[in-house]
């Protein structure tokens, strides 16, 4: 930033993308409004077997303490991930920059962890990892998630052509399970992780 003439150019841009409209148009398509139903109709509860995070003791122990959101399958269940990556790959330059994606947990084992699947909520640009600044870039997605959680959207579903009242997101510690599942030989970014999901649910209350 210059002394005193010109415009003041930011240290850093944060890359938002919102998320309520990409939520929104999932009921846009009647087969992904199926699929976002699977896990209350067409999931098989076998005991002892994880195959789906709602085979979780995490995602029945939050159905059972917010019954009015559990009782509406299409209320969104969200998982929440970050990593660093170079975006030149160029391994001798230290140049970083770290997407924050969302999971669909909704949907289907075979299609929730599809990348196809995933919505990047921003990117915070480098040269380095956001560290303890995180909940700094964290605001606009954290503003989402409380009016999702405290008041929903009025969504139309296409599968059935009726606007449902409300839409409601839930993202919270539990879901952090299937991070641990899928970077289980990384230890150290399953801790990153479930810090930052930690770090959001706090947020959020």
């Amino acid at each position: 930033m210059d002394s005193g003439k010109g415009k003041k150019i930011p240290n850093k841009v944060l890359r938002h993308f919102p998320l309520i409209p990409r939520l929104k148009r999932l009921f846009l398509s009647k087969h992904i409004g199926f699929e976002m139903r699977w896990h209350k109709y067409k999931r098989v509860d076998i005991e002892d077997v994880l195959r789906h995070p709602a085979d979780a003791a995490g995602w029945k122990h939050f159905d059972r303490e917010f019954p009015h959101f559990a009782s509406e399958p299409r209320n969104v269940r969200l998982g929440l991930t970050s990593d660093g990556f170079n975006p030149f790959g160029n391994m001798s330059t230290t140049y970083s920059m770290w997407p924050v994606v969302l999971i669909p947990y909704n949907l289907p084992p075979w299609k929730c962890m599809k990348e196809s699947n995933f919505f990047m909520s921003f990117l915070v640009p480098g040269p380095k990892s956001p560290g303890k600044e995180i909940d700094v870039y964290l605001q606009p997605l954290i503003d989402e998630l409380k009016k999702l959680w405290n008041s929903g959207v009025r969504t139309f579903d296409c599968t059935d052509e009726s606007t449902f009242d409300y839409m409601h997101v839930c993202c919270g510690p539990s879901m952090i399970f299937l991070l641990m599942v899928t970077y289980r030989n990384r230890v150290r970014k399953d801790i990153k992780h479930a810090l930052l999901v930690k770090k959001i649910h706090h947020c959020l209350g």
